[in-house]
């Protein structure tokens, strides 16, 4: 049949403009704020740059070529390619990263360095995560002065109100609300176009910023102050990363097409608009954004963008919640509390931890620095450590996984790399006035995660030396066997090779075993999702005794009882509440020689004690659960 204009859309077109609308509600929430304070930001009194025309047509060029190589070129190109079985951020790019591959021992110090790397550049999303709603929301509420002056004093008051509320719904989901998020944004791109083309065709001189010799002029002309701007200029790319995190949920060719379609032709639009503006009035400079409006547009706008920052935070919010389950189930994290707000969509979480954190933070940041303004000097660390990091791990990635050359990869790489440890470096300059924050909140996520990993490694080996070799266990029941009970007993163990500690205690203390046992180890891979048929493996070890091994992904979370259902197929049929689960509690004492220091055995110790119980984080019915404890010397 000809195609004709009255033929439907085909259901692949349908549902990549289904894709790309909610991507556009979700993934473009912080990059698409950004207008709000980043034009403002680079002519704020702390910057001392004069309003010129040559000053506003380079700091223009540099807003929208950093757009091209940052946002288009490097994350929407290059790195949306180095997907994890379809999933993003950085977390999941460590995972790909650190895949097992044989090879020799030199490559084990080398993947250890970046593995380090990354993990600090995952760290430093969670100082990003508290940063980003405080400045979006602060940057909204504060058209309020513009609108009426008077009211600058409830800048601060609505501004904790909104985030509060924000972080009050969390508990019931963003499902219900989560419909909303793409005609919001929607209307909030189609503003910024408007506001911006509005501006343009009375002064159209600006079109001149996409001369990238504009920025290469400024940048030579004013030399290390320059410089220093980029600290400034880097705001207007913030929320690049969320490309990529947000993979997952939409997929690459919807995120590519709102890109190109919609997103990246509205940021431009407005930025040439502030441009613009800034031209024609010079004090324009105060607050760009909300001058391009006419007076009686404002107190509408102020809502428009109050709503568009609060969905801003809540893909920040989200990220948190996805990045900490993935910190958990790769053995970063300890178990944490963690509620399925939704029975369809698996990635809607809520971590009540890692929300009441999140606020905490927040607040002391809003109080603490209580303008946008102040708030942009410690924003831009965070971003731009994870920025660079997600480079270099996404360059590693290209050689090990696409076979790329080391010269195309440094090319590459030099090309990329330029651009980040420039916006790096100026964004080290703000330590001193508020930069230390998200640093501190990075490296001390870094230490618990780091402290955490090593600590399960050390009580992994301290348990092992306390067990018995499995072959050896099951040969001397074979020679001369236990009493056994009635019963299916199942023994958590994260050992394949070692008997249980808990079952030595229970043939110890009660001197039988059951008539069928089965040692069950959870293995989390670095994949984002296992399917369900390649979930079990069933092996019969002896007469009644049974090792299953159970994979998950790291997006997934364990259900043993639904878990346990499956192995029927295998031959192997349980009935939870007739079945015992033995789980070892360990009582962890201080090392003579610590392999660690001891103020980190200390923080593994408290970390530990306050881990979410093995029978809440693997659904395990408690009335059936056992728990033996033992000492163990780290």
């Amino acid at each position: 049949m000809d195609v004709s204009l009255g033929r439907p859309a085909s259901p692949d077109l349908r549902r990549l403009a289904s894709l790309a609308a909610g991507a556009i509600g979700v993934v473009y929430g912080d990059i698409g704020t950004s207008p709000l304070y980043a034009i403002q930001e680079c002519f704020s009194e702390k910057n001392a740059l004069s309003v010129t025309s040559g000053n506003v047509l380079g700091i223009l060029s540099l807003v929208l070529w950093s757009l091209i190589v940052v946002v288009t070129l490097k994350y929407v190109l290059f790195v949306m390619r180095a997907d994890n079985r379809g999933e993003g951020g950085i977390l999941a790019l460590l995972a790909l990263v650190a895949a097992p591959k044989e090879d020799e021992g030199g490559r084990c110090i080398r993947m250890g360095a970046v593995l380090v790397l990354g993990l600090f550049g995952a760290a430093l999303f969670f100082g990003d995560g508290m940063i980003t709603p405080a400045i979006s929301v602060l940057s909204a509420v504060e058209g309020l002065e513009v609108a009426a002056p008077p009211l600058a004093q409830v800048v601060i008051p609505v501004t904790l109100v909104v985030l509060v509320g924000l972080f009050w719904v969390q508990r019931h989901g963003t499902a219900r609300i989560g419909a909303a998020f793409a005609p919001v944004m929607g209307v909030w791109f189609l503003t910024l176009a408007v506001l911006g083309l509005r501006s343009i065709a009375v002064h159209p001189r600006i079109l001149a910023a996409v001369n990238p010799l504009h920025a290469v002029a400024f940048m030579t002309a004013h030399g290390w102050h320059a410089f220093v701007v980029l600290g400034s200029v880097v705001l207007a790319v913030t929320g690049g990363e969320a490309l990529y995190a947000d993979m997952g949920h939409f997929g690459r060719s919807p995120i590519r097409w709102a890109w190109f379609t919609v997103v990246l032709p509205a940021l431009i639009l407005n930025y040439l608009g502030q441009g613009a503006l800034l031209l024609a009035n010079h004090k324009a400079a105060s607050n760009p954004f909300y001058l391009l409006l006419p007076n009686w547009a404002v107190l509408p706008m102020v809502l428009l963008a109050t709503a568009a920052t609060v969905i801003a935070s809540q893909a920040v919010i989200s990220g948190v919640f996805s990045l900490t389950r993935q910190a958990v189930q790769l053995g970063f994290c300890p178990r944490l509390e963690i509620h399925h707000t939704s029975d369809e969509e698996e990635g809607q979480i809520y971590i009540p931890r890692a929300n009441w954190g999140l606020l905490a933070g927040i607040i002391v940041l809003v109080v603490g620095f209580r303008s946008s303004s102040a708030l942009a000097a410690a924003y831009g660390i965070a971003v731009t450590g994870t920025m660079a990091t997600t480079t270099i791990l996404a360059l590693v990635v290209a050689h090990q996984r696409w076979n790329w050359t080391v010269w195309q990869c440094l090319a590459l790489g030099a090309f990329f790399l330029v651009v980040d440890l420039s916006f790096l470096g100026a964004n080290l300059l703000k330590i001193p006035s508020g930069g230390w924050f998200p640093l501190a909140i990075g490296c001390g996520s870094f230490m618990l995660m780091a402290t955490w990993k090593e600590g399960r490694a050390i009580l992994s080996r301290r348990l092992a030396e306390g067990s018995m070799p499995l072959d050896l266990f099951l040969k001397r029941q074979k020679e001369n066997p236990t009493l056994r009970v009635a019963g299916t007993a199942v023994f958590m163990t994260g050992s394949l090779d070692t008997v249980p500690i808990a079952l030595l205690h229970n043939m110890k203390h009660n001197k039988v075993i059951h008539e069928r046992v089965v040692f069950l180890t959870v293995v989390t891979e670095p994949i984002p999702r296992v399917p369900a048929k390649d979930r079990l493996v069933v092996e019969g070890l002896a007469d009644g005794f049974y090792r299953i091994t159970a994979r998950y992904g790291f997006f997934q979370e364990p259900d043993i009882p639904k878990m346990l259902r499956l192995s029927k197929a295998f031959g192997l049929e349980f009935d939870v509440m007739q079945t015992s689960f033995f789980l070892g509690r360990e009582t962890l004492i201080p090392s003579v020689q610590p392999e660690m220091a001891v103020w980190r055995e200390q923080l593994f110790v408290m970390m530990s004690r306050n881990a979410v119980s093995a029978t809440d984080f693997f659904r395990i019915p408690a009335g059936r659960v056992v728990e033996l404890g033992t000492q163990v010397q780290l």
